[in-house]
C-alpha cells in the first residue's frame, strides 16, 4: 500500500452543524511518523508550530475563560480570540501526551467535562486553526506543506474581514481563500490594502503572526477549619495569623500587593459574616493586615460562634517597595516618601474607624455647572494619589461646600431673603452652558452675606421668572 494524500472539498456547513472530521496526512502502516509527531527534527532545521484552535458555536465569555484555564494544562502559550475562540500552541507538548491525536482527544475530553462541544482544529498557524473552526470544519493539518491545500476551500468570511471588503471581492467572483491567494499580490494590495494581504500571508505561514499571551488573574485563597468553635475576637485573630503569613509569602514571591482582602467567617448554621478590608495603596505585610482586621473585627457583631474561616484576596497590583529617606525629615528634602506613606496610612485608619464612605477626595472635571465641576473620589482610586494641577489664580473664589440641590430663597421686592435681606458683596459671575447641553443653565452668581455674617454663594436665574437660589456656603 502506497501513501496517498486524501484531498476533498470543504462544503459550507449551516450554523450549528456538526464538524467534519478529516485528516489530511495519511501514512501507510509501518512508515515513520510525520515531522512534529514526537520525533526529533534534524539539526539546523526549524520546527513549524502547531496550533490547536477552539471555536465556540455561540459566544460565551465566561466559558471562554474556563477553556483558557483548561488550555494552560496543555501549554503555556494560550491566546484568546474573543468572543468565541482561542488558540494554543501545542508543538512542544506532543511528546508529553504521546502525539497530536492523543493530545487532541485529551483536550476534547476536557471540553466535554466543562459542558461544551467546540470545534477543534489543528494547523501550523493560529489563523488557519481559527478559520477552520469558524467554518465549522474540524481538520488536522500536521505538515506545513499541506496547509495551503487545507485552507483554500475555506470561505473568506472565516477571516472576519469587513463586509465592505467581502462585497468588493464578491463582485470579482472571489469567495474562498484559495481564490484570494491566486490573485496578483501587487494588485491585491493596491485595491484592497496591505492588511488583508498580510493576513493571507499569516494564514499560510508566509509571515509570522505574533499573538498576545493570555494570563489568568491570580488571587490568593486559603481556609482553615476549627476543631472547636471560636467566638472571641482574639482567638479568631490568632487563627488568622498563619493564613496572613502565607498571603505575605505569596505576595512577596510575585512582588505584588493587594488593596482588598476578605475574611469570611462561617457559623454553625452555614451562615457567614464577611470582614472586608480595603486599602488606599497596595500592601503585602501580614502585620498590617492583622492590624486592619483587628480594627474591623472589633466593630463587627458576630451572630454566633465561628466554625471555620476563609481568606480571599482581591486583584494583585504591582508594588514598589518604599524605603526610608537617607536624610531626616525636613533635612535636604528628606522624609517625602515616608510622609506620603504616613498620610495614606492615616487615611486607611480613618476609613476603618469612620466607614469607607466617610473619607473621600475631590477631582476636578470640565463643566460649566458648579455641581458638575467635581466628582467624589475614593482613596483606592489611582487618581487620588496623583498631585492635582495647581489652581489658576485668575479663577474667581468659590465655596467648597455646595448644597446637593440649590435651595430657592424667599424674595421681597425682588431681593433675596434668608432670615433677613442678603448683602451682595461681589458679582455677578455669569455661568452659562452651551445650547446643546440639556438641561442648560444660565445664572448670575454673587458672593453674599446674611444678617449673621455668614458668607454665602447665591445665584439669580437669567431667564424668567428670575428666581434666587442658595448654592453654597463659604464658611
Amino acid at each position: 500500500m502506497s501513501a496517498r494524500l486524501l484531498r476533498t472539498s470543504f462544503p459550507e456547513l449551516p450554523a450549528g452543524a456538526a464538524p467534519t472530521q478529516l485528516s489530511l496526512a495519511v501514512a501507510p502502516a509501518g512508515s515513520p511518523p510525520p515531522p512534529g509527531a514526537g520525533t526529533q527534527p534534524a539539526p539546523g532545521t526549524a520546527v513549524p508550530e502547531l496550533w490547536l484552535g477552539v471555536h465556540l458555536r455561540q459566544p460565551d465569555g465566561p466559558l471562554l475563560q474556563r477553556l483558557a484555564v483548561l488550555a494552560q494544562r496543555f501549554t503555556p502559550r494560550v491566546s484568546l480570540e474573543p468572543p468565541d475562540g482561542l488558540v494554543l500552541e501545542v508543538r512542544g507538548s506532543l511528546s508529553l501526551f504521546g502525539g497530536a491525536s492523543r493530545l487532541y482527544r485529551a483536550f476534547r475530553a476536557g471540553c466535554q467535562a466543562a459542558g461544551c462541544e467546540p470545534v477543534l482544529t489543528l494547523a501550523p498557524t493560529p489563523l488557519a486553526a481559527l478559520a477552520g473552526g469558524r467554518s465549522g470544519v474540524s481538520f488536522k493539518v500536521l505538515e506545513l506543506q499541506q496547509l495551503v491545500s487545507a485552507v483554500s476551500p475555506l470561505p473568506l468570511v472565516a477571516l472576519r474581514w469587513s463586509p465592505q471588503l467581502l462585497q468588493r471581492l464578491s463582485k470579482l467572483g472571489v469567495y474562498r481563500v484559495g481564490q484570494a491567494l491566486r490573485l496578483p499580490r501587487a494588485g491585491f494590495a493596491r485595491r484592497f490594502g496591505r492588511e488583508p494581504l498580510q493576513m493571507l500571508d499569516q494564514l499560510v505561514a508566509r509571515s509570522v503572526q505574533v499573538r498576545a499571551p493570555w494570563r489568568s488573574v491570580e488571587r490568593f485563597r486559603a481556609q482553615r477549619q476549627f476543631v472547636r468553635e471560636r467566638e472571641d475576637h482574639t482567638q479568631i485573630l490568632l487563627a488568622l495569623q498563619p493564613l496572613l503569613k502565607q498571603l505575605e509569602e505569596f505576595l512577596e514571591a510575585r512582588q505584588c500587593g493587594i488593596t482588598r482582602l476578605t475574611c469570611r467567617l462561617w457559623h454553625r448554621d452555614q451562615t457567614h459574616t464577611d470582614c472586608i478590608v480595603r486599602l488606599a495603596q497596595p500592601e503585602a505585610a501580614s502585620a498590617r493586615f492583622a492590624e486592619w482586621f483587628a480594627e474591623r473585627l472589633s466593630r463587627t457583631a458576630l451572630p454566633g460562634p465561628v466554625r471555620s474561616l476563609a481568606l480571599r484576596s482581591g486583584e494583585l497590583h504591582s508594588r514598589a517597595p518604599v524605603h526610608e529617606s537617607l536624610w531626616r525629615p525636613g533635612e535636604h528634602g528628606g522624609g517625602g516618601a515616608a510622609g506620603a506613606a504616613g498620610a495614606l496610612e492615616f487615611i486607611e485608619r480613618l476609613r476603618l474607624r469612620l466607614g469607607e464612605k466617610a473619607v473621600q477626595g475631590l477631582a476636578c472635571q470640565d463643566s460649566h455647572a458648579p455641581e458638575g465641576a467635581f466628582r467624589m473620589l475614593s482613596p483606592t482610586d489611582p487618581q487620588f494619589q496623583r498631585p492635582s494641577a495647581p489652581a489658576r489664580r485668575s479663577a474667581p473664589a468659590r465655596p467648597l461646600w455646595l448644597l446637593d440641590e440649590p435651595q430657592q430663597l424667599r424674595e421681597h421686592s425682588g431681593w433675596p431673603q434668608l432670615d433677613g435681606p442678603l448683602q451682595l458683596k461681589h458679582g455677578p459671575e455669569r455661568i452659562e452652558s452651551e445650547w446643546w447641553q440639556a438641561p442648560g443653565i444660565a445664572r448670575d452668581y454673587y458672593q453674599a452675606r446674611d444678617v449673621h455674617g455668614i458668607a454665602l454663594w447665591v445665584f439669580r436665574e437669567r431667564q424668567p421668572p428670575h428666581r434666587w437660589f442658595l448654592h453654597g456656603l463659604c464658611g
